[in-house]
């Protein structure tokens, strides 16, 4: 096990980033920025033991801050979307920046935790290699009501896994739903598209949402249509059906059965040709499966000119998106005296096919 700890250049707000590599006992890499937290390179085995970059991001800091759609980076203080960028809680209603459409909120806002320098300490665990953030959200910042003191870990396990945790406490009340927006390509992420890229999610239910991808409250059976992934099928099969509709693609959340909090798989997705396949756990209610339908070929690094439409596949595990404008979606409020928790599991293996 190693961990190792490399300048990452200076931001335009004038703040020191640092790259932090995490490699575990078979050989399996990691790297991960303290601006955003973003996971800009994971390095896993084929089934022959080829190493391969599956991540899409860049290797370099400026890119992330101008050009990045949020590749790897923890979105917050609420990922998603909140319609017209307005909520009320305790009677108070708050407005935050429209930096969607310049209609809804999205990911936290411009300045988001997807956009801020965090602290960090590093550790050998019994598990493996890890990484621990802090970012101290003020009162206020990107709108946000009440201060927010946010600790994300990433482990590196020696069983190939990489584990995600968070917590957060706030010292008046307010909302909270973290994520992760890394966008995986199990071929490499220089092997084009991920359309042939075989999916299985272990959920029958979806939220509808509007035009602007903003749920409306309203839930829908994913059974029998392009959103049905309950038996494994290529990400490419169905997804033509979705070209005409405002997210050009899968861009939809899966509400998963765990009332309880459980950790349980929520996707299984296998790329046939290397034989990596991963397995998604969480323990939030909900999934959103989003195929980089947005992508723009300006975007390129890491020696890749462009990531192209699909070139990724993001698994971001959180609460619903507008969570809380309704009232029937599971809360996503935080107060005084409680604690914020979300557990996030990518398990990595090497198989023949796929469960």
């Amino acid at each position: 096990m190693a961990i190792d700890i490399h300048d990452f250049g200076t931001t335009e707000h004038g703040e020191a980033a640092h790259l932090i590599t995490l490699t575990n006992r078979n050989g399996v890499v990691m790297k991960v920025t303290t601006y955003g937290g973003a996971i800009t390179e994971l390095h896993l085995p084929d089934r022959d033991g080829r190493m391969a970059d599956c991540v899409l991001g860049f290797d370099n800091l400026r890119q992330y801050e101008t050009d990045s759609p949020s590749f790897g980076c923890c979105c917050g203080r609420v990922a998603n979307r909140i319609r017209d960028g307005r909520f009320t809680l305790d009677g108070k209603t708050h407005q935050l920046p429209l930096n969607y459409h310049g209609k809804h909120h999205i990911h936290g806002g411009p300045r988001g935790f997807g956009k801020r320098v965090w602290s960090y300490t590093t550790h050998q665990t019994p598990a493996g290699p890890s990484v621990t953030f802090t970012h101290a959200s003020p009162d206020g910042e990107e709108g946000y009501p009440g201060g927010l003191d946010a600790t994300m870990t990433y482990t590196l396990t020696d069983d190939n896994a990489l584990v995600l945790t968070y917590e957060a406490t706030a010292a008046a009340p307010t909302i909270v739903n973290l994520t992760n927006h890394s966008y995986f390509n199990l071929a490499g992420c220089d092997a084009g598209v991920v359309m042939d890229h075989q999916l299985k999610i272990n959920a029958e239910t979806v939220t509808v949402v509007d035009d602007y991808l903003v749920p409306t409250g309203e839930f829908a059976s994913a059974l029998d249509g392009p959103f049905d992934f309950t038996e494994p099928k290529t990400i490419g099969r169905d997804i033509d059906q979705l070209a005409d509709t405002p997210a050009h693609g899968y861009d939809v959340n899966y509400c998963l059965d765990n009332p309880d909090g459980d950790l349980v798989l929520a996707a299984t997705c296998f790329d046939p040709t290397s034989g990596r396949i991963m397995h998604v756990y969480t323990d939030q209610p909900g999934m959103q499966l989003y195929t980089g339908n947005m992508l723009k070929e300006t975007f390129g690094g890491k020696g890749v000119d462009v990531f192209r439409k699909h070139a990724g596949v993001c698994f971001e595990t959180q609460k619903y998106a507008d969570a809380i404008n309704h009232p029937a979606f599971p809360s996503i409020v935080l107060r005084p005296g409680e604690t914020y928790t979300h557990r996030c599991e990518y398990r990595f293996d090497v198989a023949d096919a796929i469960e």
